[in-house]
């Protein structure tokens, strides 16, 4: 036996040979070997409860649209949240198929028809209520952006007891370069506080994304406001290694970055509010920025997507219809 052993070679009785079966299974090698994105991993983590013993190998079509009318009959969830959770178990069976773990020859979750998470009316009579996406279509108001940023600029904010300082002397500029990036690249929140200098390119005006939302790599222009504010920021003896914010008091973990989100979420929320942008969230800048692209150039979608990391065109067609509005006062 450790003749063999020493030679590579394990006999089959001792061979390893268990396979991933269910849905479980395949979450549990996913998110160990794979690193998914938080948002997915929380997708996943719901979906166990009642179908983490559900067989790979009956991941079929029948199985994908009773699982989705569930959703909307039993649980009646949101069609944001039903893309979610597909969407995760899709990346999730993707990974395995590339282990040769599964196969899926039709690729019932890749098939769907784009409006799938929709409510119809039969769906809406089941469940009783008609779910749909509140899409936020929030935007700055004329003068926000300068109140938005003396606030920042103040660097304190009131309190009933003390006011609370925004940023220590080693922070300064943070806030405001964050506030400042997110309206000129289109970057989500925990994209920019989780970036490490060694993701930023000054000379090729250029951010490099390795952890979106969606799980996917993706570079992030720089324009020349924003080119000038992260030169204006960064110090002269930044590591590579280094977080461009000094938001993260931790290394990642699925706890410290919802809590930094909501930190910052909350904070940001005071901001907009002593600054007068009633029920403006940080997240809205970013479509303000979307918004922008749309408007202010003349890139397609395709290309607006990759910018921002929108998955699909369907996402972008309120962007589009903004384009087509400012296109319209050009008319004679």
């Amino acid at each position: 036996m450790e003749a063999l052993l020493a030679r590579g070679i394990v006999p089959l009785e001792h061979q390893k040979t268990e396979q991933v079966l269910t849905i479980a299974d395949l979450v549990g090698d996913y998110e160990r070997e794979a690193h998914p994105s938080p948002q997915d991993i929380a997708s996943l983590k719901t979906i166990l409860p009642i179908h983490g013993t559900v067989r790979l190998n009956e991941i079929i079509a029948a199985w994908v649209e009773h699982w989705i009318a569930q959703m909307k009959r039993i649980d009646k969830v949101a069609p944001t949240t039903i893309h979610a959770k597909v969407g995760a178990l899709a990346r999730a069976t993707d990974w395995g198929m590339r282990k040769g773990l599964l196969t899926m020859p039709d690729h019932a979750l890749r098939s769907l028809p784009s409006g799938y998470a929709q409510y119809t009316k039969a769906d809406a009579a089941i469940a009783g209520v008609q779910r749909k996406d509140n899409e936020r279509d929030r935007r700055l108001e004329p003068g926000e952006w300068g109140k938005i940023l003396g606030v920042i600029a103040t660097g304190v904010l009131p309190r009933t007891r003390r006011p609370l300082v925004l940023e220590g002397r080693r922070d300064k500029g943070a806030l405001k370069c964050i506030t400042v990036l997110a309206v000129e690249t289109a970057m989500r929140m925990r994209e920019m506080y989780t970036l490490r200098w060694s993701q930023v390119d000054l000379s090729q005006k250029t951010v490099f994304l390795d952890k979106t939302k969606n799980g996917d790599k993706r570079q992030a222009p720089l324009s020349s406001v924003a080119l000038a504010e992260l030169r204006a920021f960064q110090p002269g003896d930044a590591d590579p290694a280094d977080w461009v914010f000094p938001f993260l008091q931790a290394e990642e973990s699925p706890k410290v970055l919802n809590d930094t989100t909501d930190f910052l979420s909350r904070l940001f929320v005071d901001i907009f509010e002593l600054a007068g942008a009633k029920g403006l969230l940080f997240h809205d800048l970013r479509h303000e920025a979307t918004s922008r692209l749309s408007e202010r150039t003349k890139l397609s979608e395709t290309q607006i997507m990759k910018i921002t990391g929108h998955k699909s065109h369907r996402m972008l067609m309120r962007y589009a219809n903004l384009r087509g509005s400012t296109l319209a006062d050009d008319l004679w």
